[in-house]
Parts: C-alpha cells; structure tokens; sequence
C-alpha cells in the first residue's frame, strides 16, 4: 500500500531559509509543501486560497505583522486539526514554554540536523507530538520550578504584590493596579518582610530573584 503524502506548510519570514526548507522537506520523500508564508497573516491568506489544508505547518517564531506565537494560538482555536512545529533561533524558556502552551506539539532549533526534523515531523504527524530533549528540560525546568514557588507557601495575590513591588512602581500605583487599598497593600509588605525576614524594598527584590519570582 502507498504511503500517503504528507502535506506541510511553511512559515518564515527569512526567504532564504525558507526556501531552502522546502527543498529540505521535499528531499524527504513523502512530503509535499503546499506553501510558503512571510508571517501569519500571509499564511492565513495562503491557507484560506489553498484547496487543500495541510497536515503540519513549520512555524517560526520572530516574524513581522502576525508572530508564531499569534499564528499558534489561531491556528488552535481556528484549525485545531493542523498540527504546529516550532522552528526557531529562540531557545530560551519563555519563547518554548509560550509556543507549547499555544498549541505547538514539537520545538526545535533550526541549526536541527536534518535527519532530527524529518523525525520531528513524523512523529508529530503519526503521534500527535515531538517532545526533542530541548522541550523535555525546558519543561521540568519550569515545573520544578513551579513547585519550588508553591513551597514558599505564597498566595496569589501576595506573589502578584511582590512582582510588582520588584518594578519601579510606588506602593500606591501598586494598590491602584492591584484594586486595593493602600492598607492592604501595606499589610501585604508586613506579612511578606516578617514571614521572610526581609528588613526593605530592596531586600524583597533580591528575594524575588532568588526564587525566581521575577526575570533579571
């Protein structure tokens, strides 16, 4: 029985990696590109004249007029049956957690050897997902990390005061984003400084810091 042919889409906005991607996918066996998109606008325009939807679009992240993590995010809520793989410079932990949680089922960077990405691509389209070891630690990263949070025993409202309380903002402004009264805000800091022994402001940002409550 024939293998049925993969359909990809492919979104970038560097016209030369782009193309040569294509040609990359092609050389696969098995693939075809059904187009090529500078942004998610484009792509949106390209998929809506497309008589055919694709199995896998190849999404970058850093693009012009509509981003990959705008096209993501539609792309779940609008076609949830079109599958999404990252394929970006970015490897830091914001940029991979953003595009999971945009619906992104794999993320690679695109110094990837070739063989990795034709892996990627198939196991995305025969599982359901590509979890590369970047993603894996990334993700266990950010739930130890989570609980690292959840074991200083803060509550919401008391870790959303400290990260604001970690900007320039006055304690006022801060009570004026939060809708509270500077009273509660002032016991808030009270609370916050006894419980951590923390003796100032600027002892409470080092603080936050420290258990990566806030990005330096």
């Amino acid at each position: 029985m024939e293998e049925r042919t993969c359909k990809i889409a492919i979104v970038d906005d560097h016209t030369l990696l782009a193309t040569s991607l294509e040609q990359l996918i092609i050389s696969f066996g098995n693939f075809s590109v059904l187009h090529v998109s500078k942004n998610g606008k484009e792509f949106q325009q390209n998929l809506l004249a497309c008589a055919e939807m694709p199995d896998l679009v190849l999404l970058d992240i850093n693009m012009p007029v509509m981003d990959g993590y705008e096209t993501a995010n539609w792309l779940k809520e609008q076609h949830p049956k079109i599958n999404v793989l990252a394929l970006s410079m970015e490897d830091d932990e914001a940029a991979i957690i953003k595009m999971i949680h945009n619906g992104a089922k794999g993320y690679l960077l695109k110094d990837t050897p070739p063989e990795t990405l034709k892996v990627a691509i198939s196991e995305i389209i025969n599982n359901g997902f590509y979890h590369s070891d970047l993603v894996a630690n990334t993700l266990v990263h950010a739930f130890n990390k989570k609980h690292e949070v959840e074991g200083l025993g803060l509550k919401n409202t008391e870790l959303r005061f400290i990260k604001l309380a970690a900007t320039d903002k006055t304690y006022k402004e801060i009570a004026d984003i939060m809708n509270l009264s500077p009273k509660t805000i002032d016991g808030y800091r009270q609370d916050v400084f006894k419980r951590y022994n923390i003796k100032n402001r600027v002892g409470l940002v080092l603080f936050a810091i420290k258990n990566g409550l806030v990005e330096v």
